[in-house]
């Protein structure tokens, strides 16, 4: 009967090569219902290796497991240039891309979830990604699944393979900057089934009906079945459980452990030698490999170590998935299971046991506990069986988990940007504009930009710099002075995400321009920033209108925006020009998800700002107006020496309204006028004239009565 079990049952997994072995393997059941050589079914190391040779294994998955997968289609890396800048400041920048697809099972799956690159995450759990990828698609494996269409459109529609029956990625236009402008390794969480599967079940699964099973066996988060033959894969997670096989009317079903057994018969022949018995072995120690659900399915261990024992360590791999918890119960069966390996009985019975065959789970009337049929043998009217006692549960020690090391999974939310123009430090010809970028989470990295219009179409420029930070004003400064520290205002803002941090300084790093911001119109530094609640910051240490802003302090109002004035965040925009429109885009790394803005600079960072201290004495010649100058290069003044001049040449326009409201202009070339005496009373407004325009005016209102 055994010889029949076995031939059928391996040519129904394993076609004639299992037939054929059935037909050698005899009466010998005990775990060689699949039989041949040692088994070579997956390994631990071997689901976190990504192939792309010809005729490599395309594993069979159950429940959610994650597995490399092989490379069955890969296009060239395409290359791409931006150009920004002119003249000898012009930078090209080069982007490399790639299109492949890799098949991930043999059987049909129900989705991808996390993806990692080179062991980071290259997708997370909400779906997003954190690298850009130009599409991304999948197929679950069915009859009905379609030809990809990239796929077809580079190799023909006629010639491009629908690989029904397998699962399958495909990546298009991948970016392949993080990962050192080549194709990364990757690895995939893939759910095939809809929850965790007991062994029995994967099993019943892979002998495609031959064997039945049932729920037997540990209930496993993820199996990868792969190997030669369909025994492979099935003896990889059997083996290691101390299951077996036994037929089941026509056909042959999986035993693991205690269940259902029939009592053997009293009448016990005796045989040449008295009926024998082997004692249990000496206690081991038992290792359990497996991959851990906790640890991203890296791979984890659970010992079990046995007082008293010998030193001898049974070292099991499970290429599988699940918890800390399962594993340690393995452990803790296995020991138990390997002691009673050794606890063997043969015993002769009469005719009225010749229904007994191997697999089996019988009891002795004369001893308690379970038994397994491991041989059977007729003849003379005698059945002689060899019995392996079925051990229990072993008492399992508490699971060592430590503290995973885990690639982070940040959301990195919506790309957001905001336009500024503000003060240059070369003192050049056309407006600075810059571009700050962020996300509405934390893990955003970087987006790409163009510049241009729907309209007129977009141009590429790189990348953004690093994520800044910005929100919105809640309590806008009150108006104070741009010559002391304001100690009285506080400016309390609210960034996008929680993860956007503020820092204190010192007066020092003050002075070296740190911590410098965009409220509103005025550029503020800030000594102390202290959190007050999710995202919330309240600023003080105030020095305010920095870099000739002084006109906008007085203008505040909540709602207007925020922006740190970080330099490693701050990316320039190249030709712009004062008075016309500049589009820019800037593009996340998920398909829809891109954010544009419009800024049409002024210009007024390249006129000098206002002159200062405008006053008017009397001297032995008479009234006398005097102001200094400013210029526009905001270098820290550090030796009394007057700041460079940065124009072609000093000159300054003051326009004078007399009591009576005429109007009339004078041009200078020095910082002073003197009035007529006797003119009376008048308003001046003195500008300074600059290689690009005229400054904002500094006005001074004189009255001959006030003045004496």
């Amino acid at each position: 009967m055994a010889t029949m079990v076995l031939t059928t049952l391996g040519g129904a997994v394993a076609g004639p090569a299992g037939a054929a072995l059935g037909r050698v393997a005899g009466a010998m059941v005990d775990g060689a219902i699949f039989g041949g050589p040692a088994r070579q079914g997956p390994r631990l190391r071997e689901l976190q290796v990504q192939l792309s040779s010809y005729g490599a294994q395309i594993s069979k998955l159950f429940g959610t497991m994650r597995v490399a997968g092989t490379v069955i289609w890969a296009t060239d890396l395409r290359e791409a240039a931006a150009t920004s800048g002119k003249g000898a400041g012009r930078t090209t920048r080069y982007s490399y891309t790639a299109s492949f697809a890799v098949a991930l099972s043999g059987r049909p799956i129900r989705g991808i979830r996390r993806i990692w690159a080179e062991g980071k995450l290259l997708r997370g759990a909400a779906g997003d990604w954190k690298t850009r990828t130009g599409g991304f698609r999948w197929y679950p494996g069915d009859e009905a699944q379609a030809p990809d269409p990239l796929i077809a459109s580079l190799v023909g529609i006629g010639n491009a393979p629908a690989h029904r029956g397998i699962a399958y990625a495909v990546f298009e236009d991948l970016a392949l900057a993080d990962f050192g402008n080549r194709v990364p390794s990757l690895t995939f969480e893939v759910e095939a089934d809809a929850a965790p599967m007991a062994v029995g079940t994967i099993v019943e699964a892979l002998g495609g009906g031959a064997i039945r099973s049932g729920a037997v066996g540990p209930v496993l988060a993820g199996y990868a079945a792969s190997g030669e033959r369909v025994r492979d894969a099935v003896e990889a997670i059997v083996a290691p459980l101390g299951g077996w096989y036994a037929t089941d009317g026509d056909g042959t079903r999986l035993r693991i452990g205690a269940g259902p057994a029939r009592p053997l018969p009293d009448a016990v022949l005796p045989i040449e030698a008295p009926a024998w018995r082997r004692p249990p072995g000496a206690p081991v120690d038992v290792a359990v490999a497996y991959h851990d659900i906790a640890r991203d399915y890296q791979a984890g261990v659970q010992q079990l170590l046995r007082p008293g024992g010998t030193g001898r360590v049974v070292r099991i791999e499970l290429p599988a998935a699940m918890n800390a918890a399962t594993a340690a119960g393995i452990a803790a069966d296995s020991a138990v299971r390997e002691s009673a390996a050794r606890d063997v009985r043969t015993i002769a019975f009469d005719w009225r046991a010749i229904d007994v065959a191997p697999g089996d789970r019988v009891r002795l009337s004369d001893e308690a506990g379970l038994w397994r049929v491991r041989r059977s043998r007729i003849e003379a009217m005698r059945i002689t069986l060899e019995l392996v006692r079925i051990a229990g549960t072993g008492q399992a020690a508490p699971p060592a988990t430590g503290t995973p090391q885990l690639a982070a999974d940040v959301v990195a939310g919506r790309t957001a940007l905001r336009l500024v123009e503000l003060p240059g430090d070369d003192a050049g010809a056309v407006p600075w504009v810059g571009v700050v970028a962020a996300g509405t989470g934390a893990g955003w990295r970087r987006a790409t930009l163009s510049i241009g219009s729907d309209a007129g179409g977009w141009r590429e420029m790189g990348e953004t710099a690093a994520p800044g930070a910005f929100g919105t004003v809640n309590v806008p400064p009150a108006p104070s002075s741009a010559l002391v520290e304001d100690r009285a205002s506080a400016i309390e803002v609210v960034l996008l995400h929680d993860a956007m941090m503020l820092e204190s300084v010192d007066a020092a790093a003050m002075d070296r321009g740190g911590n410098a911001a965009l409220v509103g119109g005025e550029i503020v530094q800030f000594g102390s920033a202290v959190r007050i609640g999710t995202a919330r910051w309240r600023l003080s240490r105030l020095w305010r209108g920095r870099r000739g802003t002084e006109a906008a302090m007085a203008a505040h109002q909540p709602g207007e925006t925020f922006v740190l004035l970080d330099p490693a965040t701050l990316r320039r925009i190249d030709d712009v020009a004062a008075g016309m429109p500049v589009g820019v885009m800037a593009a996340g790394i998920g398909d829809d998800d891109a954010a544009t803005a419009t800024i049409t600079p002024t210009g007024r960072w390249l006129v000098p700002p206002a002159p200062v201290q405008l006053s008017m004495t009397r001297d032995g010649q008479g009234l006398l107006l005097r102001w200094n100058r400013r210029a526009r290069g905001f270098a820290p003044w550090r030796d009394g020496v007057d700041m460079p001049l940065v124009e072609e040449r000093e000159a300054y326009h003051l326009t004078v309204i007399d009591a009576a409201g005429a109007e009339r202009s004078i041009e200078l070339a020095e910082p002073q006028w003197r009035p007529v005496e006797g003119g009376g009373a008048m308003t001046i407004a003195v500008r300074q004239k600059g290689t690009n325009g005229l400054s904002p005016p500094a006005t001074l209102s004189y009255s001959p009565e006030t003045s004496r």
